[in-house]
């Protein structure tokens, strides 16, 4: 498989195979994606394995969170307190998408309810990554992270496995740190569930939809 063929392929999964993911695969993939640039090499990512009994206890720790209403506390500001117009509709397209393939009127909040649950089991993943930053740092570490979660993602398409990005894992941090023994020095940035597709569940059956070329891009000569 080729970068372009990745980047085609790799979308964001949320319905998994109760299939173990091999740690040799887990591994081979952190080993490619440590190659991610950084601004003066600073690699400021790091990041958290998690399988097994430590990944149920952890995942049933932020359902407990979610279903009490606990308040979700972000490490960071992950959205503005308003969105420019266009990013608005593509964000509310997105959400809308995914419940209408499902079935979910607005009206039925218990179903969205249930749906939006799923995200902190990692929808069932095998093994979910967290990627934790250090407080002290500034913006282009951030884009730095985002580098390296995408050479992550392909890396992970690579090999056959997929993938899903979830700011949702990190809304309740404290958990996450106190599960995993981080301290509080430790920024939670983001989960990546990690597994193989559920071909058959309708949830992972759309595609959202990217913006071409020319209405984000200007060329200059």
């Amino acid at each position: 498989m080729n970068v372009s063929q990745a980047l085609i392929e790799r979308k964001s999964v949320r319905a998994f195979l109760n299939q173990p993911v091999a740690l040799e695969d887990v591994r081979k993939i952190l080993e490619f994606a440590r190659k991610t640039p950084s601004g003066t090499n600073t690699q400021p990512w790091t990041v958290a394995v998690v399988s097994g009994e430590t990944k149920q206890k952890l995942d049933a720790a932020l359902v407990r969170a979610f279903r009490e209403g606990a308040p979700k506390k972000l490490d960071y500001n992950y959205y503005p307190s308003s969105l420019p117009l266009a990013m608005k509709h593509r964000r509310l397209a997105c959400g809308l998408q995914m419940y209408q393939t499902l079935g979910i009127t607005r009206q039925d909040q218990d179903k969205r309810l249930l749906q939006w649950e799923q995200n902190y089991s990692a929808f069932g993943a095998p093994v979910v990554l967290y990627f934790f930053i250090n407080k002290l740092v500034d913006k282009g570490s951030f884009m730095d992270c985002g580098m390296f979660l995408q050479s992550v993602m392909l890396m992970a398409t690579e090999l056959g496995l997929s993938s899903c990005a979830q700011a949702a894992l990190a809304e309740y941090p404290d958990i996450v740190r106190e599960h995993l023994g981080y301290s509080d020095d430790n920024l939670v940035l983001c989960g990546l569930a990690l597994g193989y597709e559920d071909t058959t569940a309708l949830i992972n059956s759309y595609r959202t939809a990217r913006e071409e070329v020319d209405v984000f891009a200007k060329f200059f000569a």
